[in-house]
């Protein structure tokens, strides 16, 4: 490396493996390695984007924070699951997705050297970012259970410390799938108001829950109201992805640094993206929208555990990909990705970096083949480890 701020920052690995699926150019590859869905957007925001294709304003870096429509249904939408009303023109502005929106934060927040508290294991991607920023990561170790992921809310709360500047939670965690509730939230404000901490809240899956529950977002909770810097993202919950918009949604006093960073940094969103997303967060159907997408989700993932229930695979309490224990195979992640790619025609990625206990799993995302491919997916298992 030639700048030291990179020497700790690792790939995710999932571009490796994606670009080995992309070459292998093999219809029966099952494509579980890379977090897409082949679910369609809402019917709204394919129609508004066309319509946008012929606007002018949609052609413009104006307004650089985001267009009024966006700001507004991401304030009210925020607003909803928080519980507490949000001003869309001093606490509220749009990204170019939410991992942009998660490291214009953590600029906004982290002194070099300050303490970012995570939930262990971790998306690569959120790690990385926090050390780019010049965060040093705190992991906080979740255990695996019949049931899902746990995490004790004690725990989490005392990694919070006086070296901590943030505390970086997801629900349901990517990749583990992981839910927080309010005994996590309630312990943490206690945590974060004794050591004036930010809790940074990577909103991208939280209505993607396989309990049928609404989300039980952190501001909701009293004491965290003026603490919760929420992160928010179309790619996931309205399969948005290739339009990168997201948008932060926080108290005035730190929305203006963050508003900032992002002037800084990326400038402005895709234009011709702004409103349909407003649209889709707006619409009346959007609810029933996500519960939809969310319902097939759960279908897939059923699948994926039925299929492999010899295995030992952790199921999730919601999200998008669920992980596979190679430990217990006698196996390191990347060798269990090999035999599955080279024999059971399966792409699937291990999670070195992914966090300290990354080195035992292997990711396997369900959002992006059908039951009917994913009904095979013991059969390639035996294939490829006998």
């Amino acid at each position: 490396m030639t700048v030291t701020r990179l020497r700790e920052i690792p790939g995710i690995g999932v571009d490796v493996i994606g670009e080995q699926a992309d070459a292998a150019a093999d219809p029966e590859l099952l494509r579980l390695e890379n977090l897409d869905t082949d679910l369609r957007p809402p019917a709204v925001a394919l129609d508004t984007t066309r319509a946008a294709i012929e606007q002018d304003a949609a052609n413009s870096y104006l307004p650089f924070h985001g267009h009024h429509a966006l700001r507004r249904a991401a304030a009210a939408h925020v607003g909803r699951l928080a519980g507490r009303d949000y001003d869309q023109d001093t606490e509220c502005v749009s990204v170019a997705g939410g991992l942009n929106g998660v490291f214009n934060t953590l600029l906004a927040t982290v002194e070099p050297g300050q303490e970012v508290v995570l939930c262990d294991p971790a998306y690569a991607g959120l790690v990385n970012r926090v050390r780019l920023a010049g965060g040093v990561p705190r992991f906080v170790p979740t255990e695996a259970g019949p049931d899902g992921w746990r995490v004790d809310p004690e725990r989490l709360a005392g990694a919070v410390g006086p070296d901590t500047a943030a505390v970086l939670m997801m629900s349901p965690a990517m990749p583990t799938g992981l839910v927080l509730d309010g005994r996590h939230w309630t312990a943490l404000a206690r945590a974060c108001d004794r050591h004036d901490a930010w809790l940074i809240y990577d909103a991208a899956m939280e209505r993607i829950r396989f309990d049928g529950r609404a989300p039980e977002h952190p501001a909701t909770c009293a004491g965290l109201a003026e603490r919760t810097i929420t992160v928010g993202s179309a790619a996931k919950e309205l399969r948005l992805i290739g339009w990168r918009v997201g948008w932060v949604v926080a108290p005035a006093r730190i929305l203006a640094d963050i508003r900032l960073v992002g002037l800084t940094n990326v400038v402005c969103q895709v234009g011709l993206a702004q409103q349909a997303v407003a649209a889709a967060l707006a619409a009346p159907d959007a609810e029933a929208d996500v519960a939809a997408a969310t319902a097939e989700w759960d279908r897939r993932c059923a699948t994926v555990l039925r299929q492999l229930a010899d295995y030992p695979v952790i199921r999730p309490q919601g999200g998008w990909s669920l992980l596979v224990d190679a430990v217990p195979l006698g196996l390191a992640p990347a060798e269990l990705s090999r035999l599955l790619f080279e024999r059971g025609r399966v792409a699937a990625t291990p999670m070195d970096h992914w966090g300290p206990s990354g080195s035992r799993y292997l990711r396997l995302v369900y959002a992006n083949e059908p039951v009917e491919r994913l009904a095979g997916l013991g059969e390639r298992f035996r294939a490829a480890l006998g």
